[in-house]
């Protein structure tokens, strides 16, 4: 029971941590994509 208990809780912290990874990976992603755009509208 007690193992169970263990194994659930890494799974659930895991997963917790992942996201929070791909979520700023995102928004990381997300300011770069709009630093190129901005300097692409001030070179027209």
């Amino acid at each position: 029971m007690t193992r169970t208990i263990a194994a659930v809780l890494l799974v659930v912290t895991a997963a917790l941590a992942g996201c929070n990874t791909v979520a700023g990976m995102g928004q990381d992603i997300s300011k770069g994509g709009q630093a190129i755009s901005d300097s692409a509208e001030k070179a027209k």
